[in-house]
């Protein structure tokens, strides 16, 4: 196929992806009512583009729909990521992201960088995931000293812990309103208390937030003075986070440099291919070349968990 045709497929290509990824953004978000009910005199007429992007995400709906157990696990960690966004609508937009990398590589250097790409955009959506939810957990685990005062001083006023833990819910911080607010609604279901705060846990993946969680099992099955056994959690808590800051302080300079160091190579790969591509062309037109990179990005990534287990501490 000559050149020109290439680059207008890839043109139209491109625009198709990015249509699809805007209307999958942008798109009204369906309330709690039926279409039918909020809009009696009939929804508005779709676009050709619209109509086919509302079945580009249903056809990929249904397709994952037949996966449960995947549909179960990348819904999980959008939900811990805090991203309000269907499964389907998350898949469109990555796939056309890789489609526009992909095209973006072929056309600036060849077919090499575009296989680069298409490989790379799912990677770094995957990747991105991953340090959402680490942060929300990580912020999770910062509110939570101030989270059990909050409790603490609900209980000391006279209210129930189911009660205190609402108010939590209206007053704090995302997550913690958010992740609160799952444990009411759930236990206003029917569903028993302590179930909820277990699963918290687990979800935060946090071992002070299961003290809390322990602590109100026992004061269900013995009694006491629940308020009091906050405030000596919030304490301890409390210290034990000034510790965790202590070491990731110390540990920031190894991370820091092992980022760097596996970041580099990558970026002045990059850009040397983008400023000079015959000249990078001959490394990736040659099978030897291709064999060297292989290599290179094995010892990367032995080099890079070395460095992560070394400024990995445990106390």
């Amino acid at each position: 196929m000559p050149t020109h045709e290439i680059f207008v497929a890839g043109i139209l290509l491109i625009g198709a992806s990015f249509a699809t990824a805007v209307l999958v953004v942008f798109k009204p978000a369906n309330g709690s009512l039926p279409l039918s009910r909020r809009r009696p005199l009939g929804a508005p007429e779709q676009t050709a583009i619209g109509r086919f992007a509302s079945s580009v995400v249903q056809l990929v709906d249904r397709a994952l729909a037949g996966k449960k157990t995947t549909t179960v696990s990348s819904n999980s960690l959008l939900s811990l990521a805090g991203i309000s966004l269907p499964q389907a609508d998350f898949v469109v937009l990555v796939v056309a992201a890789t489609m526009v990398a992909g095209f973006a590589g072929l056309v600036l250097q060849g077919i090499g960088l575009g296989l680069l790409l298409v490989v790379a955009v799912p990677v770094v959506a995957r990747v991105a995931l991953s340090i959402l939810v680490q942060r929300r957990r990580a912020a999770f685990e910062a509110q939570l000293g101030d989270t059990l005062t909050m409790v603490s001083g609900g209980l000391r006023a006279g209210h129930s812990v189911l009660r205190a833990i609402d108010a939590v819910a209206q007053e704090a911080s995302e997550p913690t309103a958010s992740e609160f607010s799952r444990v009411v609604n759930e236990t206003r279901l029917g569903r028993d208390l302590q179930d909820s705060l277990n699963e918290v846990s687990l979800r935060m993946k946090s071992e002070d937030f299961s003290w809390m969680a322990q602590a109100i099992e026992i004061n269900r099955e013995v009694g006491g003075d629940l308020a009091e056994v906050f405030d000596q959690v919030a304490e301890t808590i409390r210290e034990r986070t000034q510790i965790k800051g202590t070491v990731k302080a110390l540990s920031a300079e190894g991370k820091l440099s092992a980022i760097i160091l596996m970041a580099l190579p990558v970026l002045l790969f990059i850009l040397i291919g983008l400023a000079n591509p015959k000249y990078m062309g001959a490394l990736t037109g040659h099978p030897v070349g291709w064999m060297l990179l292989g290599v290179a990005a094995v010892m990367m990534t032995i080099g890079g968990i070395w460095v992560h287990k070394i400024s990995d501490l445990k106390f």
